[in-house]
């Protein structure tokens, strides 16, 4: 089960069997190290000329031992998949902090830790194999959306712009031995696609294709992303992709996700994957947001007994205690059934 074909068949089985466990938030649990501007740096960026603080991503370099154990307490309470800390590791958003220029070594070497973990994991239980995923965020730009009130027709970067940094992360990633790629948090389809292009032409290259999830957020009540549309709309601008699953992350945690990973569980053709906040914002609770692991849990819970996922974890303000606490709460529920299954047994009509 090494080459991508053999990875996603084994993805697919999985999901057929039982409903699969993603891991929580990266950053949530990076926030409970207190960790300051030297920890940042470590030894490698003490002259960088940036401050470089709230750079998670750099972590992976400054600090790996840190990432390793996160990775770590997920995998123990759960996960089948855990993300490489990549959210922003490309070179738009890594411009913040003055590392474009390092945006290939913090792929591959956060692509290498989780592949590490994961294998080790893997090894201790080989009947419930872990994957890595590697994470490709949605930049800090937008192609669709003008950051000008007064200038509807400006952009802050292009689409050529963003094709070539997610090809960057992609090739590093896919080096670094990830099993699937993961293309998240999705407020911008545009974006989205200047992902999915930079995947196609990096599968034309190696003559791979590697599994794909593509997994959009609903950013209010209005049930559209920041870029307007809708879920369904959002499904149809990226099924071409054939991605191996699609879903709905972040936002508005799960009690408010819930129309519309019912709409988009209606009309995907393929696995669902859900992996809300845990709730909303709330600077007075323990990770930032309202919701207890057993809170979630009894959410998530509702999408698994509907039949409405394949795929399920955690967002922002998620801690292993969220993620362990979904996956006992729905290791005996069965998977979102295929809307091709159902046709399948369904009877022929002249």
């Amino acid at each position: 089960m090494n080459t991508p074909a053999d990875k996603s068949a084994l993805l697919a089985k999985l999901m057929d069997e039982r409903i699969l466990i993603l891991d929580g938030a990266m950053g949530t649990m990076i926030q409970r190290y207190h960790l300051g501007e030297s920890d940042y740096r470590g030894t490698c960026f003490v002259d960088h000329a940036h401050d470089v603080k709230g750079d998670n991503d750099l972590l992976v370099l400054t600090k790996p031992d840190v990432i390793r154990a996160i990775h770590d307490a997920y995998l123990e309470a759960g996960a089948d998949i855990i993300e490489t800390n990549t959210f922003n590791a490309t070179a738009i958003a890594q411009a913040d902090y003055g590392l474009e220029g390092r945006v290939r070594e913090i792929n591959l070497a956060a692509a290498r830790i989780a592949r590490e973990c994961a294998d080790a994991w893997t090894a201790r239980t080989p009947d419930k194999p872990r994957f890595v995923a590697g994470a490709l965020g949605p930049t800090n730009r937008t192609a669709s959306i003008s950051p000008d009130v007064n200038d509807p027709g400006a952009r802050n970067t292009t689409y050529d712009a963003l094709v070539a940094t997610y090809a960057e992360a992609v090739d590093a990633l896919a080096e670094g031995g990830v099993d699937l790629l993961l293309v998240e948090t999705v407020f911008d389809t545009l974006n989205a696609k200047a992902a999915l292009c930079a995947i196609d032409a990096w599968s034309d290259r190696s003559g791979r294709r590697l599994p794909l999830i593509v997994s959009g957020t609903i950013t209010d009540a209005s049930g559209r992303t920041l870029s307007g549309q809708t879920t369904e709309a959002f499904w149809n601008s990226i099924r071409h992709a054939r991605p191996l699953a699609v879903g709905l992350n972040c936002a508005l945690g799960a009690a408010l996700m819930r129309p519309y990973i019912e709409e988009l569980a209606r009309v995907a053709d393929t696995y669902v994957s859900c992996y809300p906040n845990a709730g909303l914002p709330n600077p007075m609770a323990e990770t930032g947001y309202d919701e207890t692991p057993e809170q979630t849990a009894r959410l998530i819970t509702d999408f698994a007994e509907n039949g409405f996922v394949n795929i399920v974890g955690g967002c922002c303000g998620t801690t292993p205690a969220h993620i362990r606490a979904i996956h006992d709460a729905v290791k005996n529920l069965p998977p979102r059934r295929l809307p091709r299954e159902d046709a399948a047994e369904s009877p022929d009509v002249a």
